[in-house]
């Protein structure tokens, strides 16, 4: 038994060994399957390490109290229990079913009304879209009800900031069902669907690695500019909408068609279909929101929020993937807080600023271990295979006259291109070639020579016997031929004959 107990320890002694070389192998252990070795409450441990594992990531407990501290500061924010509070109900809003009256709506819409600076009337239109929403897939409005609350803290404070209405944060339900990446038939894209002109005319940068129509905030504060231009030309808030859905243009001409009336329902008839159902829709969810406990609807508590993330300045160029394994980190979160970089890679663009978005806690993991997390992502991708120069080099082409005995199998070998390849250069249909016929050949690099003066080589230190096949215009077979007592083994020094 003590035998056994000796053996146990001595196990437990070598992979504690073996933990503590981990952290101090070079970068390139980093990858390899390896076990980590703990105790936890007396019992030992034994599980596969993560890449953060074997970084031996830096830690500052100190700091993590005060970082929990500020946490719960913004947890216990008052304003973020806003979706889940109760509202002062009277008796005819105790109604947690799908039924609703007409006149419950009206009276309903009339304190609304008295509440926005939009103008929200009863009509038969509104009613019918409320009624068939309350009857239609419920469970994906408590999805998006659940996203607002990440989102619309941050729409409200830019909202406010360019004096436009809160309740303009509904907007982005319609145009997105607040999913940043979302991108229509026609090429809208983002939580505010800007199309590409549109969103560049309002400083949005949009390129191969980065789309900042994908960028809550960015796109946000281009979304607030192009309302506030809508709303100089209108000056009604209806039409300022019904023109950031379908253009300026459409709105102009059905107030033509209309006889001049700039009231959204009397023009409504001269829009496009979808811009015609486009206020509706607004008004629609402003109600569901407004009116979401009264009708039984349960958003969850959102585990991510705007307002417990952070920002650093990015110094070289990372992936997603590398920062999720570097911080053990699920790279769906990372998605999800940095939506506008296309190809999941955040790049390294002079004069241009670029940042990555995490969780507070993981966002000050990565401060504190930036050079590790750098070093790691570079080592991950200096394995990556790299392409074969010699296929980097450009084409350049040279002319072949055909003689006597030749055929296209021999002309490729020797110049180390396929038949179909010199058919397809030369527009061939079968293989027959004429004596005296000239030939196209690419070929990559200098220009192969097609003869040769020469009637013999030096072997040179690295020469290959393609290489000088090549070089003499020879082929493999021909040199072999040539030299049946060399060709086995070269080395340098040795004189081949050529001819």
């Amino acid at each position: 038994m003590r035998k056994l107990k000796l053996g146990i320890s001595l196990i437990i002694i070598c992979f504690t060994f073996t933990s503590q070389a981990q952290v101090k192998a070079p970068l390139e252990s980093l990858k390899k399957d390896t076990l980590q070795v703990k105790m936890l409450e007396g019992e030992l441990i034994i599980a596969p390490a993560t890449a953060s594992d074997s970084l031996g990531l830096i830690s500052y407990p100190e700091v993590d109290a005060y970082d929990q501290s500020f946490l719960d500061q913004l947890y216990n924010h008052d304003g973020f229990d806003y979706m889940f509070d109760d509202h002062d109900l009277d008796d005819e809003d105790l109604m947690l079913d799908q039924t609703l009256s007409t006149d419950t709506l009206k009276a309903r819409l009339k304190r609304i009304n008295e509440s926005t600076p939009f103008q929200i009337d009863y009509n038969p239109i509104l009613e019918q879209l409320i009624k068939k929403k309350l009857g239609y897939k419920r469970v994906n409005l408590e999805r998006i009800m659940t996203l607002s609350d990440y989102y619309f803290p941050m729409f409200e404070e830019q909202l406010d900031r360019f004096d436009i209405p809160l309740e303009m944060k509904y907007l982005a339900v319609i145009e997105s069902a607040l999913d940043p990446r979302i991108k229509s038939r026609v090429g809208a894209t983002g939580l505010w669907q800007f199309m590409l002109p549109t969103g560049r005319s309002m400083g949005l940068e949009i390129d191969s690695y980065v789309d900042e129509r994908m960028d809550p905030i960015k796109a946000t504060i281009a979304a607030c500019k192009y309302l506030n231009k809508l709303y100089d030309m209108y000056d009604d808030w209806d039409l300022a909408l019904a023109a950031y859905n379908s253009g300026a243009g459409n709105v102009n001409k059905a107030i033509r068609r209309s006889g001049g009336s700039k009231n959204y329902w009397n023009l409504r008839p001269y829009l496009p279909r979808e811009t015609a159902d486009y206020l509706p829709q607004f008004q629609s969810i402003l109600y569901l929101y407004t009116y979401a406990k009264e009708h039984g609807f349960k958003p969850q508590r959102t585990p991510r929020l705007m307002i417990a993330t952070d920002t650093v300045q990015v110094k070289n160029k990372i992936s997603f993937t590398h920062i999720a394994k570097a911080l053990d980190l699920d790279e769906e979160t990372i998605k999800f807080h940095n939506p506008s970089y296309k190809l999941d890679i955040i790049p390294l663009m002079k004069d241009k600023p670029q940042y990555l978005r995490l969780p507070y806690k993981e966002l000050m993991d990565f401060v504190s271990n930036e050079e590790k997390i750098y070093a790691f992502a570079k080592a991950e991708q200096d394995e990556i295979e790299k392409p074969n120069p010699e296929l980097l080099k450009p084409q350049t082409s040279i002319t072949y006259r055909v003689r006597s005995g030749d055929f296209l199998g021999r002309i490729a070998e020797k110049y180390g291109v396929t038949v179909s390849q010199i058919k397809r250069w030369n527009g061939l249909r079968s293989s027959n070639i004429k004596i005296g016929q000239r030939l196209k050949i690419m070929t990559r690099g200098e220009a192969i020579v097609s003869s040769s003066k020469a009637k013999s080589y030096k072997v040179r230190a690295g020469d290959s016997l393609w290489e000088i096949s090549k070089k003499h215009g020879l082929t493999i077979n021909e040199l072999k031929k040539l030299n049946p007592n060399k060709s086995k083994a070269l080395q340098p020094g040795m004189t081949l004959v050529l001819q």
